[in-house]
């Protein structure tokens, strides 16, 4: 036989081994990345329940400066209600007229990320100004939740 001279090229591509270490590093960095991210989501998402319940505190307390109480103010009805991002529900108490709890939980959605946040599962705040919060066994996590830790 003889040699024609012409020369095959090589094939170029990606060999199967390449490819499978290839799917798990990015499945292994995925692993890694996803919870992390999960995380800081639902830290960022506390402050929904926050934010609202002081703003609640503040329409509550504009009221009580005009009618020296908090009972019938209607800026901010008794009951619940949803926060701005609709991840937590805010129930209003008032049981005097010179008193008022404010209690943030997370909504129950099915598609809601504050459900599994087990570090601030409920956040509360009195009319004296008293911040607390709970994690999901029911310990105080009161310094993680509103910020000051």
């Amino acid at each position: 036989m003889k040699n024609s001279g012409v020369v095959v090229p090589a094939q170029a591509g990606f060999t199967l081994l390449e490819l499978l270490t290839v799917v798990t590093i990015i499945g292994v960095l995925a692993a890694i990345a996803y919870p992390s991210y999960l995380g800081y989501t639902r830290r960022a998402n506390r402050s929904d329940a926050t934010t609202s319940m002081t703003f609640m505190a503040q329409q509550l307390e504009r009221c009580y400066s005009q009618n020296f109480s908090y009972q019938g103010c209607a800026q901010v009805p008794v009951g619940n209600s949803n926060s701005r991002n609709n991840h937590y529900t805010i129930t209003l108490t008032v049981p005097a007229a010179s008193s008022f709890t404010l209690v943030a939980t997370p909504t129950g959605a099915a598609n809601n990320p504050q459900n599994a946040d087990t570090d601030c599962a409920s956040f509360t705040m009195t009319s004296g100004g008293a911040q607390s919060a709970l994690n999901g066994g029911g310990a105080d996590s009161t310094a993680i939740c509103w910020g000051t830790k």
